[in-house]
């Protein structure tokens, strides 16, 4: 599959695993996490003879745990181990075929809480003989009020198995939860928090009727094949879309209204670039994994720090060059502060094209704030072959 050295992730955590002890992992999207649980599960399977359920997968979205069936399928080519995603959304006919091939037996079992305690609460699922429960994204699935489900899913496991807690942040809640679930458990932390050193971001302060056009403008202006624009509610989502759509772009929304199948579909074309730009809300900013996505846009700045870090990772992957784009209005300006804090920085500040009109000065209050005087045209825009992993030079200074 091209691997030729394990991430850092892989490489601590595979040994672990491979011994038996339960482990709590911390690791940033797009380290390669999702291969450091399922290599040394598929190993110990594929030296068994059991083949009844093994192993639980609990993720928090339905496209996660379709990415982490579609990982699985790709290892295990050559095992003959199968898997299953099991997740909501569907149709009375997918329910079906869920729970038929449940019955026809499945080693590896990919599951969202709500619709695995369907099934548990139905008696379509035997767990009785599972030797491993791994929990993906679990800062995720609490931030989305899974808790309750996930304690009532772990009270039907076996009590002797091995636990596995992936999470890109480390909250105390998480900790607790950790404490209850996993026994005597190894511990993995791999750059809490930190964006990928590749990604280059870059900050506009904003009008919120500049917002558009300023969205147009650098999409327009730009060479990226392959785009992500984030927004804050689907309401949002639409109406951006829309806009874009009649400036000529090839932009698709992705938000909750959308059936299952016009997900999937979606994000096929995307992968494909048959769409460059998708506009969706945080459910995109975790667990999807697009290879080659040079911007990601942030219309609206996140209300969690934190979703920050995981949405300007969908850029910049596997080693590659990024740019991560964010519109501060004067009501998300609060929320700017916060991701600041958390990254320890000051983030350069980079005006607006003339023809836009003045940018806000946010800044007047804190005459020592960075600001950039670089690319003072458009720095979104770059030649092909040029250096996009290259940060702002302002901000280095003001690094804790």
């Amino acid at each position: 599959m091209g691997f030729q050295k394990p991430t850092p992730v892989q490489e601590q955590a595979i040994p672990i695993i491979q011994q038996g002890h339960d482990l709590i992992a911390c690791a940033q999207t797009g380290t390669g996490k999702t291969a450091a649980y399922v290599l040394p599960i598929l190993d110990h399977i594929s030296r068994s003879d059991q083949k009844k359920l093994n192993t639980l997968i609990i993720a928090p979205t339905r496209e996660l745990a379709q990415q982490i069936d579609q990982q699985i399928e790709g290892f295990s080519y050559f095992l003959g181990i199968s898997s299953i995603p099991i997740y909501g959304g569907g149709d009375g006919i997918v329910w079906e075929q869920q729970k038929r091939a449940l019955r026809e037996g499945a080693e590896v079992v990919i599951a969202t809480p709500g619709r695995l305690i369907s099934l548990i609460s139905g008696g379509d699922i035997d767990l009785s003989h599972l030797k491993h429960l791994v929990l993906d994204e679990a800062d995720r699935m609490l931030d989305m009020g899974f808790f309750e489900d996930i304690m009532r899913i772990i009270a039907a496991l076996p009590k002797n198995r091995q636990t596995l807690l992936f999470s890109a942040t480390m909250p105390p809640r998480i900790r607790s939860m950790a404490k209850e679930i996993l026994k005597e458990p190894k511990e993995v932390s791999i750059a809490i928090s930190r964006p990928a050193d590749k990604i280059q971001q870059v900050i506009y302060f904003v009008e919120d009727a500049q917002k558009i056009p300023m969205t147009v403008e650098l999409l327009k202006d730009s060479t990226h094949q392959s785009v992500i624009v984030f927004c804050s509610t689907k309401e949002s989502v639409k109406q951006l879309n829309n806009s874009l759509r009649k400036a000529g772009l090839r932009t698709s929304a992705f938000h909750s209204d959308l059936e299952q199948p016009e997900r999937e579909e979606l994000m096929r074309k995307f992968k494909a670039r048959q769409v460059q730009v998708l506009v969706g809300t945080d459910v995109l900013s975790r667990g999807i994994d697009v290879e080659g996505i040079s911007l990601v846009l942030n219309f609206d700045v996140p209300p969690d720090p934190e979703d920050y870090i995981h949405r300007i990772g969908r850029t910049a992957r596997a080693e590659e060059s990024g740019l991560a784009v964010t519109f501060v209005n004067r009501k998300d300006l609060s929320r700017f502060r916060r991701i600041e804090q958390l990254l320890g920085h000051s983030l350069a500040v980079s005006p607006l094209p003339d023809h836009l009109g003045s940018a806000p000065d946010f800044n007047a209050a804190q005459p020592d704030r960075v600001r950039s005087s670089e690319n003072k045209k458009r720095p979104f825009h770059r030649k092909k072959g040029s250096n996009t992993g290259q940060k702002p030079r302002a901000s280095d200074g003001n690094r804790k």
